[in-house]
């Protein structure tokens, strides 16, 4: 058995002092923190009065530090599922890309053997299927030439591993599809790359988008005479992706959006290429080059092409520019995604029972222990 001892721990909501966890793979008892000498043979994981939170989850992640999901390599991402540990994170979905079909297939096969392996870090909880489903004229980074109408096709097989597709809703045969894959599959529909109207986009949230992908990009915007896919966002209850990196969304906005949405409907996501956690340089995405300067990732047109943000610091820039405590702002990469994808029966909050996943951070949001599945992922290095 093991022991967190000596940190402020969140449960239901609040910081708690005087507290341990006591886990293995699932978290076994929260104690009081005079209780610890009752048990015999615990490994003792000092907090030294941080901060333990649930493990982060990314619906939204591309690549980190030289590696894709898009390259179809299970040690690639064996090596991103690692790696993005360190950022806190102990779940995420690997996101494909607007790629000719058989890579996409291929990246699925690949997910699916990489879940079905388990040997890695982070856990792999399915995939973000990102494309091709999308408009030609918000394709944002998306390569043109791979667009295409929904079709089974794509992703005949792999119905099980595929939690979130990003889709256009006003695209030929996109409500039929969206109707299909969530009555039969229960595949969570996200609308993004989209040059909807805003009847275009409610109507698809009527056939069951439950979710925008990256709010405010690659999406028609909010005007007075043409709310959009914004306004349809801002006017009904479904959930929105941010990338809280400062870029893509003017933080400014961050409290706007969580005042009109609620906290609970936000999902603070990556979007991280394969450059995030690298130096500036030259980077694929989709099979596109990408430059990374600055923190920013572009095309050589200027298109912003993903992103280098590290989870961790999505909830920093967040509780940062909001009015928003960390207690509160922590559910927007943990309880919130898990919800959204279904997996809050075992992840997204610290509860007896449920995955020890865990993080162990400070108030500058600077990760000290990424633990999963009782593991220890990452450790600080003194």
């Amino acid at each position: 058995m093991k022991c967190i001892k000596n940190g402020k721990i969140l449960i239901d909501g609040r910081f708690i002092e005087n507290k341990a966890i006591i886990f293995n793979e699932t978290i076994s008892e929260i104690i009081d923190s005079n209780q610890i000498d009752d048990y015999t043979e615990l490994e003792i994981i000092d907090a030294k009065g941080n901060y333990v939170v649930p493990g982060f989850i990314d619906v939204h992640i591309h690549g980190y530090k030289g590696h894709d999901t898009m390259e179809g390599d299970i040690n690639g991402l064996r090596t991103i599922s690692r790696l993005i540990a360190e950022n806190g994170v102990t779940s995420f979905l690997p996101t494909t890309m607007t790629m000719d079909v058989p890579i996409i297939r291929k990246s699925l096969q690949t997910i699916k053997e990489i879940i079905e392996d388990k040997s890695y870090g982070a856990e792999v909880l399915g995939t973000h299927l990102e494309g091709p489903f999308i408009s030609e004229k918000f394709k944002g980074a998306q390569s043109e030439e791979f667009i295409i109408e929904p079709h089974s096709s794509v992703i005949e097989g792999y119905e099980d591993i595929i939690k979130i597709i990003t889709i256009a809703p006003e695209v030929k045969g996109a409500l039929e599809f969206i109707d299909k894959y969530t009555k039969e599959y229960d595949i969570k529909f996200s609308m993004g790359h989209s040059a909807a109207t805003y009847d275009e986009a409610i109507k698809g949230i009527e056939k069951g988008i439950c979710s925008s992908t990256h709010l405010f990009n690659a999406m028609t915007g909010l005007h007075h005479r043409k709310p959009g896919v914004v306004g349809a966002v801002m006017n009904s209850d479904i959930r929105c992706e941010l990338i809280a990196d400062t870029i893509h969304v003017d933080p400014v906005l961050f409290s706007l959006i969580a005042r009109i949405k609620g906290v609970d409907k936000i999902l603070l996501i990556t979007d991280a290429i394969m450059g995030a956690g690298l130096s500036d340089g030259e980077y694929q995405l989709g099979g596109q080059d990408v430059t990374l300067k600055n923190g920013k990732c572009m095309l050589s047109n200027g298109t912003i092409a993903g992103s280098s943000l590290k989870l961790n610091r999505a909830v920093y820039n967040f509780t940062k520019y909001t009015e928003y405590e960390l207690e509160k702002v922590i559910d927007l990469v943990t309880i919130n995604q898990a919800k959204y994808i279904g997996v809050d029966d075992r992840k997204g909050s610290l509860e007896i029972g449920k995955d020890a996943d865990i993080a162990v951070i400070d108030d500058e949001l600077n990760i000290y222990y990424t633990i999963g599945k009782g593991k220890t992922l990452y450790e600080k290095s003194n």
